[in-house]
């Protein structure tokens, strides 16, 4: 293959009928992806308790799936230079429909666990696909008129996955097990659509895919995860198990910087982190992707167990939330766009992250409903004024051809920090709860739930009373643990350096980045580069 300028690829353009018969099908594999968690969240409460599962099952539950999309998402990216896109969106999509199918089987929480992680690995492909696709279907210029249809699915499946959810659990006649079951026709819808509709030719380019930098990355995160998990209840925390397992992660994660370091296309490019605006993005991300996991997963416990709410009512009560996130990135959005500048924003969500979280840590079980929607709201708003603008920042940062890398660096660490805080402040919500049970003169296991999640309705009174106020006062101290982050995610964007949005429209064009380092340094010239290998086919 010999050195060119990098090659435009004579694809007849489509149409915007062609375009939006295609995105069809992809909307509807993205809302099942973002459906898969949100519908959960709010039926976990029931579901751990059918199950017999305990507190550290509930966390596991959602960080089984977030840590297999964590994982598997840049791989999917690099498969999508070595084959068809269309093909692998629809295999994203069947390994997700069987995940979901087994999972509506599970008869334990070991199982259910299991079954996540297959789903986990195909919403990791359906996230990093549904991008790459959309940029070979749609030019720079036009792809913004398009992205807002992306936007409104998120927030659709994101509103309507709690509620989803919580009728489901409450009609006596279908039962959680339909909470799975219920994406499973969306899916095969989508799977027809783009068999039908998208038709684009196929792109490749000679990529090597870092399986052991994965591998260890995984293995080196699930460990720590494991030991957060199980110390203090297993075993104590100072024993030689916590120095087994914390030893052991962190010789895995050096082993994978070292491997990464040397890998010719690696996972996590460590060239990326030589850019200051990424390093401070990266922090912010953990630091939302922590407080929003956290915020979705124990808001249910809450309402549930600490309120004696229904699961309906529950997914109800977490709308000012979702409706802060929904206006503040829509808000910002415009505002960024009108403006050209970014960082104000940014330090305005970082101020509400950090006081919503502070606001949020005075829950109790006796906490009026009204003053609670309105913290959850400022929490929202945190959270959207942040979520997709700190890869924004990024993007404006780095050249275009390392703006694929880039993203996924900082989606990859908001989906670590999801995984890390839900199973950090999980950790943290049992011994909680022990604490305050015994405080009230209760065993652990005495509550009416065994060794796992409480049932509230089948507890008499005054024991009925101790749970939900053990629950109530433990999502409090969860949400006091996550506002440090609040506050890091804060300094970070007030670090970051401001770099007025580029006002031109970039030519993209269908290239190759050469292997090993990043093709172009900021402020160095142009390596050359391979010419693609362009199949004219649509498969």
């Amino acid at each position: 293959m010999t050195n060119a300028p990098a090659a435009e690829v004579s694809a007849e353009p489509m149409s915007h009928r062609q375009i939006m018969e295609a995105l069809s099908g992809l909307l509807l594999g993205m809302f099942v992806a973002i459906l898969s968690s949100t519908i959960v969240s709010n039926a976990l409460p029931r579901i751990i308790s059918d199950l017999h599962g305990s507190q550290t099952s509930y966390t596991w539950v959602v960080t089984a799936t977030l840590l297999a999309m964590t994982a598997t998402t840049p791989i999917w990216g690099k498969l999508a230079d070595l084959t068809s896109k269309k093909l692998l969106v629809q295999l994203a999509l069947v390994i997700y429909v069987a995940g979901s199918a087994l999972a509506g089987l599970s008869q334990n929480t070991s199982m259910l666990i299991g079954c996540r992680v297959i789903q986990g690995v195909g919403v990791g492909g359906l996230t990093a696909l549904a991008q790459v696709i959309m940029a070979a279907m749609i030019s720079p210029r036009e792809r913004g008129r398009y992205s807002g249809y992306l936007g409104a699915t998120f927030a659709l499946a994101t509103v309507g996955g709690p509620l989803i959810g919580g009728v489901i659990v409450d009609t006596p006649w279908l039962g959680w097990r339909w909470c799975f079951y219920v994406g499973v026709p969306f899916a095969v819808a989508a799977i027809v659509i783009l068999q039908k509709t998208l038709k684009l030719p196929v792109v490749k380019r000679e990529v090597t895919i870092d399986y052991l930098g994965a591998t260890l990355i995984s293995a080196g995160v699930s460990v720590l995860l494991v030991w957060v998990s199980l110390a203090g209840k297993n075993y104590a925390w100072v024993s030689w198990q916590t120095a087994a397992m914390v030893l052991g992660s962190l010789l895995l994660i050096v082993l994978a910087i070292r491997v990464e370091g040397r890998a010719v296309e690696p996972i996590i490019p460590l060239w990326l982190f030589k850019e200051r605006t990424i390093v401070l993005a990266v922090l912010g991300s953990l630091a939302v992707g922590l407080a929003m996991m956290g915020s979705s997963v124990f808001l249910s416990q809450y309402f549930q167990i600490a309120r004696g709410k229904s699961p309906t009512v529950s997914g109800l009560m977490t709308l000012p939330m979702i409706g802060g996130l929904v206006i503040a990135s829509t808000v910002v959005g415009k505002l960024i766009t009108a403006t050209g500048f970014w960082k104000r924003y940014l330090v305005m969500g970082g101020v509400s992250l950090t006081i919503g979280l502070a606001l949020m840590s005075t829950t109790r079980a006796d906490t009026n409903l009204w003053v609670l929607g309105a913290y959850m709201f400022v929490l929202g708003m945190g959270i959207g004024a942040l979520q997709q603008n700190l890869v924004l920042a990024v993007q404006n940062a780095v050249p275009v051809h390392q703006l694929g890398a880039a993203s996924s660096v900082v989606a990859f660490f908001r989906s670590l920090g999801g995984a890390v805080g839900v199973s950090a402040l999980g950790a943290v919500m049992a011994t909680k709860v022990t604490g305050y049970l015994s405080d009230g003169g209760l065993k652990s296991g005495s509550s009416g739930g065994g060794s796992g999640i409480p049932n509230v309705h089948h507890i008499a009174q005054p024991a009925r009373g101790v749970v939900e106020g053990a629950y109530g006062h433990a999502v409090g101290d969860i949400f006091l643990f996550a506002a440090p982050f609040g506050l890091l995610a804060l300094l970070a964007v007030l670090l970051i350096k401001e770099v007025p949005l580029q006002t031109a429209q970039a030519v993209v064009v269908a290239k190759a980045e050469p292997t090993g380092a990043p093709a172009e340094e900021p402020g160095e010239p142009s390596a050359p580069v391979r010419t693609d290998k362009v199949e004219a086919r649509t498969p």
